[in-house]
């Protein structure tokens, strides 16, 4: 495969990028904004674009202190793990082994392995989720998940809940997977993400692709 990288991938969308990080980093100036400028675009930097095996969608990301570090679901080692995570580290037990560990909310292990943790919307204001649906993000992450769908094949497109659904029309799925349940949410768990087997699943269709399964286990 050749060797493609996000810098000329997103090279299209380089003047509409810079334009949305002047408009956040202005209101840095008077507002709390996450995550930190460092990490907007971390998710970016963690997986390669050739190494990509799976794709988790979130929204926006946490917009509590402390939690957001660019890669969605995924809170900073030491801090505690949101709702939604924890529900997450639930269906993992329930669905791959219950003795499995969780040492952190902190995912950079799965994206080193070639999970996607992309958000919809790379940034968000203090205690306002959805604040920053209107900056343009979209577009950009759009193009992204449109990117991965044309250039690779046998990738798991994991979309949680309606706003994640609503990218389906975006993924081939003659060429890629689509695997799809309610959200993590405590408000919507009950509605079929717990029992939804997503991550055993994933490791069945990377074996059947003969490429590498992931380790969920967080140590």
């Amino acid at each position: 495969m050749y060797k493609y990288d996000w810098k000329n991938l997103l090279k299209e969308k380089k003047i509409k990028i810079i334009k949305i990080v002047r408009k956040i980093n202005n209101l840095r100036s008077f507002e709390r904004i996450f995550p930190k400028k460092k990490d907007v675009f971390k998710v970016f930097n963690l997986t390669k674009f050739n190494d990509i095996k799976v794709v988790i969608l979130g929204q926006d990301p946490y917009f509590k202190e402390k939690q957001a570090h660019g890669l969605a679901f995924s809170v900073k080692s030491g801090i505690i793990c949101p709702p939604s995570l924890k529900n997450i580290f639930k269906e993992i037990k329930r669905d791959i082994n219950d003795k499995i560990k969780f040492k952190s909310g902190c995912l950079k292990k799965w994206s080193y392995q070639g999970v996607f943790l992309l958000n919809s919307i790379l940034t968000v204001s203090l205690n306002r989720p959805r604040s920053h649906i209107k900056f343009g993000w979209e577009e950009i992450t759009d193009y992204v998940i449109s990117l991965i769908n044309f250039y690779h094949s046998g990738v798991i497109f994991l979309l949680w809940g309606s706003y994640a659904q609503k990218k389906r029309s975006l993924i081939d799925i003659k060429k890629n997977y689509v695997l799809c349940t309610s959200h993590p949410s405590p408000f919507s768990v009950y509605k079929g993400f717990f029992g939804c087997k997503h991550f055993s699943e994933v490791n069945r269709l990377l074996k059947f692709e003969k490429q590498k399964i992931i380790d969920w286990s967080i140590d």
